[in-house]
């Protein structure tokens, strides 16, 4: 029989940590005699990172005795007392190579269900003061559970657990841990897994990424988004074949192999980065790919900004003949599979990705439902709109619909545009939608904020709500405190004397130096924008696209990434690099 040993408790506050502060619930302290636990969590407890604990499906977090002892050995720690891990029940029995999720269990006054292993972050290295922990406690087959709780009720110190029932497919929690995380993921067992009704739903979506993971496909599709290795590796060069003026501010170029064979075919949504000269070093930046999916050559759209040196140099130098140095076409903004309705929704610059799916559309699948909505200035800043016409009329279930904010006196609504104005709810609503509408959104960052949130109030799945973001994606940096943002800037300090690192959405280069123990650490010195969540190669959050380059891992991941990627939160330079940051 299973006996509750110790019942630990905790509010969230804020902790310093490597000068930045935390805001943490992770410090857990025993209480003496019952403990009333409701559906969210035992009174007097609280989590500071909802995104990532607590919750309905994370009420209670358990670990085990025996753990405590196993760590105690294997870091030869005297110091470990109940509460040290973050679990709300320390417990005697229960051990993770035997509980299920599903289980059942009676606790005192309480009925609770096993939902998933616990998902470790870099928060309980930091109560450990050990930073492996994550990355240890996987690999160990040890990382605890979470309950949700059936009836609420009163437990305390002493109470035995009761066994009340056994989870369908009778999956330990140890297994379904190594299912996802470690090497080696068996469709079968996915497939097991997601008939298990307690299953929370975070690790459902997993288990249907490993489920659908394509055969021979690298890297972890429970964790990471699937895409197909880049065509080439690095950059190679290609020659400017034709250069087509859009409006006054955007051109586009037609890229092709040197010696005219076809170049690899690219999804459509998908980008292409270009090496570049520029006065201070190479310029590196990334450009959507706007042209037919499968033609032979590539074309790219760019929008001159008015301080934009890359676009600069491309438009004072981009001739037929010119050579340029490029990464194979990335990005998983693509086209899905399917023949529902779509939304090909985009603002500015941001049609460049969603003509490339309209284009894919017209030539495969012209039977299906497109709803195409695009916002500009005016006419003089339509982009794309003689061929977006063109290629709109060749479906016959198309609607149509675009805004302009300031439409000019030459402009004719109706013709040119449909309404006058920024696209609102309003617009939104009056499209029609299909509940089960895919919409692929591109544009500013406020912009694409602004619609995902109508788009969902209108009853769109946010699964089906596919967005491509301008510039650096926002940072995911679970329970620090809110900062003041600075743009992307060279470290304090010295030039290191390492290799040239560029992060290419962030439009900065600068020296590798060895003063950081990984490139996530000197991407957070350039205030670069990041995500991670383990800081130490267990949860692929920071996974990032290698456009170019070599690193080394210390420590080794639990796993590697797929082709072309890289997980900085582990990983220094040992090349030049390239990263799409």
């Amino acid at each position: 029989m299973a006996t509750l040993l110790t019942v630990s408790v905790g509010l969230p506050k804020d902790v310093d940590w490597r000068g930045r502060t935390v805001h943490t619930g992770v410090w857990k302290r025993p209480v003496d005699g019952p403990v009333m636990l409701r559906r969210l969590n035992l009174d007097g407890d609280g989590q500071g990172d909802l995104g990532g604990h607590g919750g309905e499906q994370r009420a209670v977090l358990v670990y085990q005795r025996d753990s405590y002892r196993y760590w105690a050995k294997v870091l030869g720690r005297d110091d470990l007392v109940p509460g040290q891990f973050g679990e709300n029940f320390t417990v005697d029995g229960l051990p993770d190579d035997e509980v299920c999720v599903g289980d059942r269990y009676r606790v005192g006054g309480a009925v609770v269900e096993v939902t998933q292993p616990r998902v470790t972050c870099y928060r309980v290295g930091m109560r450990m003061n050990e930073p492996r922990m994550a990355a240890l406690m996987v690999a160990h087959h040890r990382p605890g559970f979470y309950l949700r709780v059936i009836t609420e009720g009163l437990v305390q110190a002493g109470d035995e657990i009761v066994k009340l029932s056994t989870g369908p497919e009778a999956m330990t929690v140890a297994e379904l841990d190594a299912l996802l995380y470690l090497p080696g993921h068996s469709r079968a067992d996915a497939a097991r897994a997601l008939s298990i009704p307690a299953l929370s739903p975070g690790w459902q979506a997993s288990m249907r990424g490993l489920l659908d993971q394509a055969d021979g496909q690298e890297g972890n599709a429970g964790l990471e988004t699937a895409a197909a290795p880049p065509a080439w590796t690095g950059f190679r060069p290609l020659t400017v074949t034709a250069l087509d003026e859009e409006t006054r501010d955007v051109f586009s170029l037609h890229l092709a192999a040197a010696d005219g064979s076809p170049l690899p075919a690219a999804l459509p949504g998908q980008f292409l980065t270009l090496r570049l000269p520029g006065p201070g070093g190479p310029l590196v930046r990334s450009y959507s790919l706007s042209g037919t999916p499968g033609d032979a050559v590539y074309r790219i759209s760019v929008k001159q900004e008015p301080h934009g040196a890359a676009g600069t140099y491309l438009r004072a130098n981009a001739r037929p003949g010119l050579v340029v140095e490029v990464a194979a076409p990335r990005g998983t903004f693509t086209l899905e599979s399917g023949d529902g309705p779509v939304l090909l929704l985009s603002a500015g610059i941001g049609a460049t990705p969603v003509l490339a799916m309209l284009h894919a559309l017209v030539a495969s699948q012209p039977d299906r439902a497109v709803w195409w909505v695009h916002g500009a200035r005016d006419g003089s800043e339509h982009v794309f709109a003689a061929e977006s016409r063109e290629l709109l009329a060749g479906l016959p279930h198309a609607h149509v619909h675009i805004c302009y904010s300031r439409p000019a006196p030459q402009d004719r609504p109706d013709r040119d545009f449909t309404s006058a104005g920024r696209i609102t709810a309003a617009v939104l609503r009056g499209l029609g939608l299909p509940p089960d509408t895919s919409a692929y959104l591109c544009g500013p960052t406020e912009f694409m904020q602004d619609v995902t949130a109508e788009l969902g109030a209108l009853g769109l799945d946010a699964g089906r709500v596919h967005s491509e973001l301008f510039g650096a994606q926002a940072g995911l940096t679970p329970g620090i405190a809110a900062a003041p943002v600075r743009p992307p800037h060279a470290p304090e300090g010295a030039p290191g004397p390492g290799p040239a690192v560029s992060f290419v959405r962030s439009g900065l280069t600068v020296p590798w130096s060895p003063a950081y123990a990984s490139l996530l650490e000197f991407a957070e010195a350039c205030d670069v924008p990041v995500r991670w969540s383990c800081r130490t190669g267990v949860c692929h959050t920071c996974v990032s696209g290698l456009l170019s380059g070599q690193v080394a891992y210390s420590p080794e991941p639990v796993e590697e990434p797929g082709d072309g990627n890289l997980l900085i939160c582990c990983s220094e330079p040992t090349s030049e690099l390239a990263l799409d940051l």
